[in-house]
């Protein structure tokens, strides 16, 4: 007996108990599904995580300043000056694997232009930030070394900043005032989007570092060459962590700092720290995939329950083919291909059923999900599997069958 003649007769066998078959697929259906929607889930934490990645930059590397202990209690991240511009253009110069390094000046004020106002992120820093944070302008143009040493009055906008200032528009050669200063706008930033720590990185103004100092936030810093922020970006291919060690040590060194002092400053080593946090994500959808994977294996014991009742239901029917020539692997193929029907139409069902979830959760829950072709193929694959698995003991159980005794079965 060929597959096609006997996946017609399955078939038949099938609608002749359709709420049996239904409720024997419904396991299948289940887990397809589950399996479907869970991956959606976690390759949609997996992506936001890439996109933090990608909007912060890799291979990157901050240097903080340090705490200061007042009257014994220890104060927060920064509040110690201790990180400088010398500082900077020395990790640049000293460490041949850093790519490029800028120091940035932060603060906050209200940007105004007419009567409309907006409290933004205030960063002063070196052209070189462009390259550091793979920043670029999507209009206008990023200010020049002269204009820093020259601490021109330009300014260049987030997206956000621009939302709310100007309607969307392109603003680029109007003025505006930060912190009362006038500025004009040569450049509006590429979108960022939030950082992993929930930041919005749009809601922004990036002025020269010495018009920082001497215009806008000079009077904030208590030391005139200190800044918020040192960011390094590090060569392709170098080991992060071995960078990490020569900047510390230079700083060190710099620093005056004994072998018995600890660092007063803060090296943080941002794409190790994302990494860690996409691997946690890939690790929570494995997981989940394996949680719902668990409706497959019940799908298919049920699968394998049924098919025995089955074959105690048709002895009889079964006999009587063999007495007419039927042989066992007929039967074998028979019962085998009711089971792998079972489970591959349960198993469409189920894609079904797993995207309209990942939609549903999309849509009424807000969370991201992203379909994934090779999860809906492993878990089609999967339910055929089950099927072969699990019905090929009741169609072996049927094929062993003596045919003089299945006739006398009643």
């Amino acid at each position: 007996m060929n597959i096609l003649v006997g996946t017609r007769i399955a078939l038949r066998a099938l609608r002749a108990n359709p709420l049996r078959s239904v409720l024997t697929m419904l396991g299948i259906i289940i887990g397809v599904g589950a399996v479907i929607a869970m991956v959606s889930v976690g390759a949609g934490a997996q992506e936001r995580v890439a996109e933090q990645i990608r909007a912060l930059g890799s291979n990157l590397i901050i240097v903080l300043p340090g705490s200061v202990w007042s009257s014994g209690i220890r104060m927060g991240l920064g509040s110690r000056p201790t990180v400088t511009e010398d500082d900077a253009r020395a990790v640049a110069r000293e460490v041949p694997a850093i790519q490029s390094v800028a120091p940035v000046r932060r603060g906050t004020g209200q940007v105004i232009i007419g009567n409309q106002n907006w409290a933004s992120v205030i960063q002063g820093t070196t052209p070189d930030l462009e390259e550091t944070r793979q920043w670029a302008a999507a209009s206008g143009r990023w200010f020049t070394q002269e204009e820093v040493e020259g601490a021109a009055k330009v300014v260049l906008v987030g997206q956000t900043v621009v939302a709310n200032l100007f309607g969307g528009g392109d603003p680029v050669g109007q003025v505006i005032r930060v912190r009362e200063t006038p500025l004009t706008v040569i450049g509006v930033l590429e979108r960022k989007g939030q950082s992993n720590w929930g930041q919005d990185q749009d809601d922004t103004v990036v002025i020269p570092l010495t018009t920082a100092k001497k215009r806008v936030l000079g009077p904030s810093h208590p030391r005139a060459d200190s800044v918020n922020v040192i960011t390094v970006r590090v060569r392709d291919g170098e080991n992060m962590k071995a960078v990490e060690e020569e900047m510390r040590q230079l700083l060190r060194q710099r620093h005056r700092l004994q072998a018995y002092q600890e660092d007063d400053f803060w090296i943080r080593n941002l794409s190790e720290m994302l990494q860690a946090e996409e691997e946690s994500s890939r690790i929570l959808t494995m997981l989940l995939a394996a949680i719902a994977s668990v409706s497959l294996l019940v799908g298919g014991i049920g699968i394998m329950n049924i098919m025995l009742v089955s074959v105690t239901e048709r002895t009889r029917e079964i006999g009587l083919r063999m007495a007419v020539g039927a042989r066992g692997r007929d039967i074998l193929t028979q019962f085998l291909v009711e089971a792998v029907t079972l489970s591959l139409i349960g198993g469409i069902i189920g894609i079904v059923m797993g995207l309209v979830g990942s939609y549903a959760i999309a849509y009424l829950a807000a969370w991201r999900t992203l379909i994934n072709a090779q999860a809906i193929l492993l878990a089609f694959g999967f339910s055929a599997t089950v099927g072969i698995f699990f019905g090929f003991y009741p169609a072996r159980k049927a094929a062993l069958l003596n045919p003089i005794e299945a006739l006398r079965y009643e």
